[in-house]
């Protein structure tokens, strides 16, 4: 599905042992003077800016009646180039820190920011800088340190005030033509809210599985593959090591259709438990198609996705999977049994003569849904979603983004729900220069 501009991803990361290792090896085998040849005059960095304002207000009889925050966060990311040779070695930097405009202990909670067990008060500021070591042959590229993951079973969310990063070994490979190849090995999370690595857990509202149980690693394999301009594939097989195991097929297929363009979008996830199975019973096949019509700068879509099976479809905790409903606000529809219809109108508002504004419509229902732990079953839930975004394009404040999400969402649930009635409005301001 496509992804909004403002929606701009900048990795942090933190350099653990394995990657001391990797630089040191690399950087001491090349003198200082080749050096300069890629390593330094091929590097580049940038500042990142993100205001954001976001706001539950919840609409059931729950005790908590709002979760409402504003924090700013600054995310500085600097990427060396290669030395130069058939072995190319570099080292990439970033700092991020999130600062706390307002916040109370009775509307915490809206993960922009730390938040305190004990008395429920937000971090006045939190911060981390961290490394990644980098190791290029031909066009593959070995990154070692924390690393982000922007894959179907592991999407790092972007969408709150700091991004969110694994430690770990990543290697993607484009040597093939038509094909990009990503394996990796991940040992910890660091949630958007957090500023230390964690074992990694499954996602467990309405406490579908144990979200207790940790994993020691999530291991990975797969590609996708343009089998033409028009056609491209995707297919992965993932491990979470003692708690679950998934298989991602997809298929995007793009046709010209009279005056427009007609896109098929077909995904697919097959979960299962792995190992010890500590997060308990999965069994959870999920399967989706969404179709869209773009025509000037209109673009109408329609979806369905179906989830069969004993569970909910598991996805690590922290983390976005990339179904259907991937950019929902107030819900993931992603229960068990679950039955989920979507209609979506995009606007590009370039093609009236206004470039860098785009608007979006979005109505999610789902219904058939089975919460075992809450002994509930055939609820039903519903999402309506208005977005406004704006790139400024000239001027003292060109390419500043301006970005407003309203989200009007009920469902059925039993009380106790992790999903609540609520309406939520996220207000956001993002502005990336270069430092040089």
């Amino acid at each position: 599905m496509p992804t909004l501009p403002w929606d701009a991803l900048v990795a942090d990361s933190t350099l653990p042992v394995r990657a001391r290792h990797l630089a040191s090896l690399g950087l001491s085998l090349i003198a200082p003077s080749a050096l300069a040849d890629g390593f330094i005059e091929d590097s580049h960095g940038t500042l990142t800016l993100r205001n954001y304002y976001l706001d539950r207000d919840y609409k059931d009889d729950g005790a908590k009646t709002a979760a409402r925050e504003w924090a700013q966060g600054f995310i500085m990311n600097v990427e060396s180039g290669f030395t130069p040779g058939s072995v190319g070695f570099g080292l990439d930097a970033r700092g991020l820190m999130g600062v706390k405009l307002d916040s109370s202990p009775d509307r915490s909670g809206t993960e922009l920011l730390p938040v305190s067990n004990s008395d429920k008060r937000a971090a006045d500021e939190y911060s981390r800088l961290a490394m990644t070591a980098k190791m290029r042959v031909a066009q593959t590229t070995v990154k070692t340190g924390d690393v982000s993951i922007f894959l179907p079973f592991a999407f790092a969310s972007p969408s709150r005030l700091l991004p969110q990063t694994f430690r770990g070994t990543t290697l993607s490979s484009k040597d093939i033509d038509g094909l990009i190849l990503n394996t990796g090995y991940i040992d910890r999370i660091n949630k958007r809210d957090s500023t230390d690595y964690q074992p990694m857990s499954i996602a467990s509202p309405n406490r579908r599985f144990n979200g207790a149980a940790t994993s020691s690693h999530m291991a990975y394999v797969g590609g996708d593959y343009q089998v033409n301009k028009d056609l491209s594939l995707r297919v992965y097989h993932a491990e979470v090591a003692d708690l679950y195991q998934q298989n991602t097929l997809a298929l995007l297929h793009t046709v010209k259709v009279g005056e427009g363009t007609l896109t098929s979008d077909l995904r697919s996830f097959f979960s299962d438990e792995d190992g010890s199975a500590k997060a308990g019973n999965v069994d959870n096949r999920n399967l989706s198609a969404l179709f869209g019509y773009r025509f000037g700068g209109h673009r109408l879509s329609l979806g369905y996705m179906h989830a069969s099976g004993d569970t909910a479809t598991p996805y690590v905790s922290g983390t976005e999977l990339m179904g259907m409903s991937e950019l929902t606000m107030s819900s993931d529809f992603l229960n068990a049994k679950e039955r989920t219809w979507q209609a979506m109108y995009d606007y590009d508002f370039a093609a009236a003569g206004v470039p860098g504004l785009k608007s979006r419509l979005r109505y999610v229902r789902g219904d058939h849904i089975e919460l075992a732990a809450l002994n509930a079953d055939d609820r039903k839930e519903r999402e309506f979603q208005m977005e406004l975004g704006y790139v400024i394009q000239s001027g003292p404040l060109k390419d500043v983004g301006l970005m407003a999400r309203k989200s009007i969402y009920r469902n059925d649930f039993p009380a106790g729900a992790a999903f609540r009635d609520e309406n939520q409005t996220r207000f956001l301001v993002m502005y990336t220069v270069p430092i040089w």
